[in-house]
């Protein structure tokens, strides 16, 4: 947090010392993505491994669990990120690619068989779809609301579906 605001700070000044206006919110983006990382330096009772770097994502679901069962959590240390590194190294292959290594990440991505789950602003805005953020946000979780309803009512009508009696399957085969 204090790193992150430091940042911020010292990025504005620079802009305000030549009379530009800029909203914190969008460097605190870019600084968010530039911070999206952390050191494992103490592993706990987690199965990250010390010395390792992983999103913070990552690190709190893991140090989450390890809580929950009463485990000793991993100690993390924020990994500051230049932003050709931070765009490359993004969980979103086509973000990636958007930057820079165009080339290098697709084929990377393809060879792995990678699936881009379009969770991010920028992946989102490349192939034209409401960001997750806003309306686009409130959309998209009435929107995963409904397909898992959907879901359920196809599986109860699925199941309250009989199938036919066998000397029926084979009548039906037969005519066919």
């Amino acid at each position: 947090e204090a790193l992150a605001e430091y940042l911020v700070n010292e990025v504005q000044e620079v802009y305000r010392l030549q009379g530009v206006p800029i909203n914190d919110k969008h460097i605190e983006v870019i600084v968010r993505q530039m911070l999206q990382k952390v050191e494992i330096l103490d592993s706990g009772e987690t199965t990250l491994i010390r010395g390792d770097t992983v999103e913070v994502a990552e690190a709190v679901l893991e140090n989450a669990k390890v809580e929950k069962r009463g485990g000793r959590p991993a100690t993390t240390q924020p990994v500051l990120l230049g932003i050709t590194k931070a765009s490359l190294q993004t969980r979103s292959f086509i973000s990636a690619a958007s930057f820079q290594e165009t080339t290098r990440v697709l084929t990377d991505a393809s060879v792995n068989g990678k699936v881009d789950t379009l969770e991010g602003l920028k992946e989102n805005v490349i192939v034209g779809r409401l960001i997750p953020a806003g309306t686009g946000a409130y959309l998209r979780s009435m929107q995963k609301i409904a397909n898992e309803r959907d879901a359920e009512l196809t599986g109860a009508r699925e199941a309250a579906i009989e199938p036919l009696p066998a000397d029926l399957q084979l009548e039906l085969a037969e005519s066919e």
